[in-house]
């Protein structure tokens, strides 16, 4: 084989390796609401992680997640929001705070350096299913999430928020949290 046709070969099948790779790695999110704020504002561009869940990293409260909603939300558009509560957990909210009822009986009271704003509503969970999350935005009072009676299966996550690259003032990691008191 000629070396100028080698060379094509070789930079063709390497940028299918790429090219395969970074499809099924990574997607490209925009953030299309308010419902993060003030940690993502809208038109933020993030790279989501689709590979971050597959081979062992567990799901953690205070993640940022990119996922299918559930049918009753009626909705064609991924949404992002922050894990809060995980199976088999209850959620409390009240008096703008948010309060985890874990599986051992013990209850924590989350501590959110990210909320500008308390939520202004009381809401608690029934126990959360089996392989499902409860979700919040952080603009907790303009953020259609679990506070309206839904979870998130884990077969709708695509993937963790990791990396923030527009605009460039913010880029960098993304800003998932792990949560005190957690």
């Amino acid at each position: 084989m000629k070396p100028i046709l080698r060379e094509i070969i070789v930079t063709l099948l390497m940028a299918l390796v790429l090219f395969l790779g970074i499809h099924y790695a990574l997607q490209n999110a925009e953030v299309i609401s308010g419902s993060m704020l003030p940690t993502l504002s809208i038109g933020e561009r993030l790279f989501i992680n689709k590979l971050a869940y597959k081979f062992g990293h567990l799901l953690q409260r205070g993640d940022i997640i990119v996922f299918v909603p559930p049918p009753q939300v009626n909705s064609d558009k991924d949404y992002i929001k922050r894990i809060i509560g995980l199976p088999g957990e209850v959620v409390e909210i009240t008096g703008g705070n948010v309060y985890i009822h874990k599986t051992d009986g013990t209850v924590i009271k989350l501590d959110e350096p990210y909320i500008t704003a308390p939520a202004d509503y009381t809401y608690t969970s029934p126990a959360i299913a089996p392989d499902n999350y409860f979700v919040m935005g952080d603009n907790r009072n303009n953020s259609g999430d679990s506070h309206t009676g839904w979870t998130v299966p884990r077969s709708n996550i695509v993937g963790r928020a990791w990396w923030v690259t527009w605009p460039f003032s913010k880029f960098g990691a993304a800003p998932n949290y792990k949560l005190s008191g957690a």
